[in-house]
């Protein structure tokens, strides 16, 4: 179903062999199993969508709202929360499991997270500048940006100008990732190439289509 999607870990990154001897660099997701912990309906919400659950925690660590939240679906507590809009609610209920059964190996899929933070950075780093001449007799000023400022008119610097900042830690998606592998025994989804993220951080899968 279009939209519909799991919430899951970034493990790392290694590479398999394919079929015909390559080798192909793939991330290791853990996903699921998420439970249903809320449906939200049109006529109540405006909107159609399932409120998934992921990682489960001991009740402690839940606070007061959010426990009283999830004890309808019946299935614990759970760190994360995330919903995912859907077309359709039927076939699914209250407290009902999704897991990596919802994916096929060749499907593509999106899938975002939160890319590395790498703090305040200059522009050599963060935009890639190729930096000032390092010849002889110039300048100490080899990583700087150079000049960035208008004449006259206007009179100012525009924004969005590339200059030294924070870089990193920004929620991205990536589309049209292939799944090379599902392994349903352990709940662990291969994708090829690269997601957002630093390993261990969440991200969230969903369908294209």
């Amino acid at each position: 179903m279009k939209g519909l999607g799991l919430i899951g870990k970034k493990l790392g990154m290694t590479t398999i062999f394919a079929r015909d001897g390559r080798k192909v660099p793939v991330t290791v997701l853990k996903v699921g199993p998420c439970p249903i912990i809320q449906i939200k309906t049109k006529d109540k919400d405006g909107y159609e969508a399932l409120q998934l659950g992921f990682e489960p925690v001991k009740e402690k660590k839940v606070n007061r709202p959010l426990k009283g939240h999830q004890q309808k679906a019946g299935k614990g507590y759970y760190r994360f929360l995330r919903e995912f809009r859907v077309e359709n609610l039927e076939g699914y209920e209250l407290g009902q499991e999704l897991t990596v059964d919802l994916f096929t190996v060749g499907e593509k899929v999106k899938i975002t997270g939160v890319s590395k933070g790498r703090g305040f950075a200059g522009v050599m780093k963060r935009w890639n500048f190729g930096g000032s001449p390092d010849s002889h007799g110039h300048h100490k000023v080899h990583r700087t940006p150079g000049s960035i400022g208008q004449c006259a008119d206007p009179s100012r610097v525009f924004k969005g100008k590339k200059m030294p900042g924070h870089m990193g830690n920004i929620q991205h998606t990536y589309k049209n990732i292939e799944i090379l592998d599902v392994r349903h025994e352990d709940g662990l989804i291969l994708v090829k190439g690269q997601v957002p993220g630093a390993k261990n951080s969440i991200v969230y899968i969903r369908k294209q289509s």
